[in-house]
């Protein structure tokens, strides 16, 4: 048992001297440590009780001494001297912090200390920039920081008491204001606010305990008075016996009973020697006398206060461990969030270039449609590839069954290229194509990308095509023909295509439109999913989204080129596919001539599947034809085998040109404008203007750093 007694007794000055080193850090402004602290009004005698408890002579000047707090510590040491140094407040700059480095008074004696103690409030007056001119209204009052003295001595024992300025209520021309008056209250406040504070509740025992507020105010933040011990001073100057019987009352606890109760201790005088002091017999008349002996005299006062803050940093220590590592990690986390930092023009270049590569890693998997490989493309929006081939389906079928003017009609038993009536399972396929593409298309907000105006064209869905084509082809024969013998001329012949393909132009219009839409959106969504910094995302944005938009304009100029040469050239194909169309078509007639002459069809091995034929009914058949006639309908037959092969051509060129190429896997498309080259490509100042971190993040991650730098030699203090 004496053992274990033995082994607190020497862990508790470690444990202490850890909780004061972690002070010094300033650990407390991010976790509460254990503390004494010293309140009381300014007239109380806590400045004398401190000096009388630790032995050092401490200013007393009301208008030096109250300005700041001041950290008391003594400890065992063996050379006897005396060290005052400042502890920054929790808002010093790193100039101030510098600024207070510099203020330093180090192997004093307790005699040198005495008489430097001028000089040395002074001094501390000055590096935290309080005004010590009475006269001038330059600086400020009070001060965050703290003034530390530590006394180092064979005989003395560990104990950390932490003296904050007093509290008062009239103001002094020239030193104080109203507005000092609640300053002080509220640095009392942020002292005695903690569970892990005693508050050491200063009382002048010559003035009415009502008439102190500093109970008053403990107990706002100590509501059952666990954590308060109360100290009443200045025993020898109550006159009158109920005085001082009550003054007995409360140490005895009948009247405001506090859980560490009252102490009495009769301080010593400013010119009175320490064999006087020894030999002052205060305490010893009655009826003092009649009090506890452990509740009397500084030593009781010490033994019991050295106690406290022994039990005290014990049971909270594992605590504070555990709360000084839990806030490091959340501070690394807050670290973590702002990324990587960016201060200068290599730490900015390498932060875009990763953005920059992830985005290109995006587009890569985007465009392979491996959406399984990375987090975010369970997003719509993210599956580009996807969308576009739906789109670009749903472009040819529409192509194929609306983008002639007139139909074409069905010759004979011809097997027509561009029948709307498809089977029953290409039709379900052109469904579920339009389907998907309508509802991408429906998400996307034309009012959300004002920038594309100018670019796109959203037309509503074209027209079927006209019934009344031999009627047309009628009509602008006979409005164009020429002195051709039982023939047309090229030039009918490219009216006719010219006329066909009106609506070429804007059903490529619509599609391009609809593709650039869907690739703008998910550059937009891809960059925001890459670049976590919404302001960098903003900025990158900004400088990217013209050259961008040039090159929506140059796949759509490609388009419209395309448009351009298939209607406005001369009419013309080296595809075989061309004579065999033809020959199917005019064969087609042929039959059905034929079928309309009253041609029969010939049994062959049970089944009827020819036709018998003799030249005379051929010649009757012709013979009801009229040369117009029959050149309507080789116009009509040419134009339709000619218009099916440049429909395919054109499809496939305008999807290979203008959308695949120039939108998606060309050297120019958008999707490349935002990669590593162009942030090689930008200059220091472009740099800085987009990768450069605000005031604000420079500022919070300074702070977040300096705090973690901290939080991170607490916890090797700690170990």
């Amino acid at each position: 048992m004496a053992s274990s007694k033995t082994s607190k007794s020497l862990a508790s000055p470690l444990l202490l001297e850890k909780i004061d080193k972690l002070r010094e850090k300033g650990i407390n402004q991010h976790v509460p440590l254990t503390q004494l602290v010293a309140v009381g009004d300014q007239s109380s005698g806590k400045s004398s009780l401190l000096e009388t408890m630790t032995g050092l002579p401490l200013e007393r000047d009301v208008e030096l001494c109250t300005r700041f707090a001041t950290q008391i510590t003594s400890r065992r040491g063996p050379e006897s001297r005396v060290t005052v140094t400042i502890i920054p407040g929790p808002d010093a700059s790193d100039e101030h912090k510098k600024c207070l480095d510099s203020f330093k008074f180090e192997s004093l004696t307790i005699e040198n200390f005495r008489d430097q103690l001028p000089k040395i409030f002074k001094q501390a007056n000055a590096a935290m920039g309080i005004r010590t001119d009475t006269t001038s209204t330059n600086g400020k009052t009070f001060s965050k920081d703290v003034l530390k003295i530590e006394k180092c001595g064979p005989d003395e024992d560990y104990l950390t008491v932490i003296d904050v300025p007093g509290i008062f209520r009239n103001t002094t021309a020239g030193i104080t204001t109203p507005e000092d008056i609640e300053l002080v209250r509220d640095m009392v406040k942020h002292y005695i606010k903690d569970s892990r504070t005693i508050i050491l509740a200063v009382l002048a025992g010559n003035v009415h305990i009502d008439n102190q507020e500093i109970l008053t105010l403990a107990s706002q933040y100590d509501t059952t008075g666990e954590r308060t011990l109360g100290v009443l001073t200045k025993p020898d100057l109550v006159p009158e016996a109920s005085e001082k019987q009550k003054i007995c009352d409360l140490v005895m606890g009948k009247k405001k009973p506090l859980t560490l109760g009252y102490y009495v201790v009769k301080n010593r005088g400013p010119n009175e020697t320490e064999a006087n002091y020894k030999f002052d017999r205060t305490l010893d008349l009655p009826p003092y006398d009649s009090l506890p002996y452990d509740r009397i005299g500084p030593n009781s006062l010490r033994t019991r206060l050295r106690e406290l803050s022994e039990q005290l940093t014990r049971r909270e220590f594992p605590m504070i461990r555990k709360q000084v590592k839990a806030e490091q990690e959340a501070t690394q986390k807050k670290l973590d969030g702002l990324g990587q930092s960016r201060k200068d023009d290599r730490e900015q270049r390498i932060y875009l270039s990763a953005i920059a590569r992830k985005f290109q890693d995006t587009v890569e998997t985007a465009l392979d449609g491996r959406y399984s490989d990375e987090a975010g493309f369970e997003k719509n929006t993210m599956r580009l590839i996807t969308h576009i081939v739906n789109l670009s389906d749903d472009f040819h079928d529409d192509f194929s069954r609306f983008s002639q003017l007139h139909e074409f009609e069905v010759t004979g038993d011809a097997t027509p290229a561009t029948n709307p009536g498809d089977s029953q399972e290409e039709t379900t396929t052109q469904d579920v194509c339009y389907e998907a593409v309508k509802a991408v298309l429906e998400d996307i907000d034309l009012d959300s990308y004002p920038e594309l105006d100018g670019i796109v064209s959203m037309d509503g869905s074209p027209e079927c095509p006209d019934g009344d084509t031999m009627e047309w082809i009628h009509a602008m024969y006979m409005e164009s023909r020429n002195m051709d013998l039982g023939t047309f001329g090229s030039n009918v012949f490219a009216m006719a295509f010219k006329k066909q393909s009106t609506k070429w132009g804007e059903m490529t219009r619509s599609y391009l439109s609809k593709a650039i839409l869907i690739v703008h959106r998910f550059i937009a969504d891809a960059l925001e999913m890459t670049c976590p910094d919404t302001r960098v995302k903003e900025l990158v944005w900004s400088e990217i989204v013209d050259k961008i938009l040039d090159r929506y304009k140059a796949a759509m100029d490609q388009a419209m080129l395309l448009v351009h040469i298939e209607r406005e050239k001369r009419p013309y194909t080296l595809n075989k596919d061309f004579s065999e169309r033809l020959q199917l078509a005019q064969g087609g007639r042929t039959a059905a001539l034929m079928k309309a002459a009253g041609a029969n069809k010939v049994s062959s091995f049970g089944l009827q599947n020819e036709i018998a034929m003799t030249p005379g009914m051929i010649k009757a058949a012709s013979a009801n034809q009229s040369n117009v006639e029959r050149i309507n309908q080789e116009i009509h037959d040419k134009l339709h085998a000619y218009y099916d092969l440049a429909l395919c051509r054109f499809v496939d060129n305008v999807f290979q040109q203008s959308v695949d190429y120039c939108l998606l896997t060309g050297p120019s498309t958008p999707l490349a404008v935002f990669d590593q080259d162009w942030v090689i490509n930008l200059d220091a100042e472009q740099l800085e203007g987009i990768a450069g971190e605000t005031i604000v993040t420079k500022a919070r991650r300074r702070s977040l750093t300096r705090k973690l730098q901290d939080l991170t030699e607490a916890m090797r203090i700690l170990r």
